[in-house]
């Protein structure tokens, strides 16, 4: 059955692992959606067109199975913090962010030809306070690239962080909770998996 399997519009080397950690069937297809990342006044607005807009760049070619769309950016200051481009840009982030809470805000849109899903969670993280050598060796470390926010709460970055408030999984890049309410409701098939539905 097309709905037993998602549809993941995505590059997110974390998403996949994290679908693939709770055993939920899908493919990977690439969304031909561009996004701008730029400072945003409302960044869940932001994330919800961007979660949305790639969901359905790819709902022409998933050939009726559903489709998950997702977008997460970092919030300080009142203006969002995409992904730094250089390694530059991702100190001067890291250095923002030290000894201060942000906020992480993901936009999630879950749809087939017939129904949409468009929803978004928010997860507070506090940082300490980063010595200069800390964040010039993560940054030479590379795994910022492709980050929101410039860190890997899951990787080397969990060093930084003292405490967070809500979802750790919407940090990594899928707020995992949200997600599985809406397959329950909408996708058994899909999750839990091996439920013999």
């Amino acid at each position: 059955m097309a709905e037993d399997l998602l549809v993941l519009a995505s590059t997110s080397p974390q998403r996949r692992a994290i679908l693939a950690q709770l055993g939920i069937p899908f493919v990977v297809i690439p969304p031909p959606f561009e996004e701008d990342d730029g400072p945003s006044t409302d960044p869940v607005g932001m994330v919800r067109s961007h979660a949305r807009g790639k969901a359905h760049s790819v709902l022409p070619a998933a050939e009726g199975r559903p489709v998950l769309g997702v977008d997460t950016t970092v919030v300080l200051d009142g203006r969002t913090w995409g992904k730094p481009s250089s390694p530059e840009e991702a100190a001067a982030m890291l250095r923002m962010l030290s000894g201060r809470t942000h906020v992480v805000v993901s936009g999630l849109c879950l749809l087939t030809g017939e129904w949409e899903e468009l929803h978004h969670e928010t997860t507070r993280v506090h940082f300490r306070r980063l010595d200069d050598r800390e964040v010039e060796a993560y940054v030479r470390s590379g795994e910022w690239r492709g980050r929101a926010g410039g860190y890997a709460i899951q990787g080397r970055a969990s060093a930084f962080v003292r405490a967070v408030e809500g979802d750790f999984w919407n940090v990594v890049g899928l707020p995992v909770p949200l997600l599985a309410e809406l397959l329950l409701r909408r996708l058994p098939g899909v999750y839990p998996p091996g439920a013999g539905v």
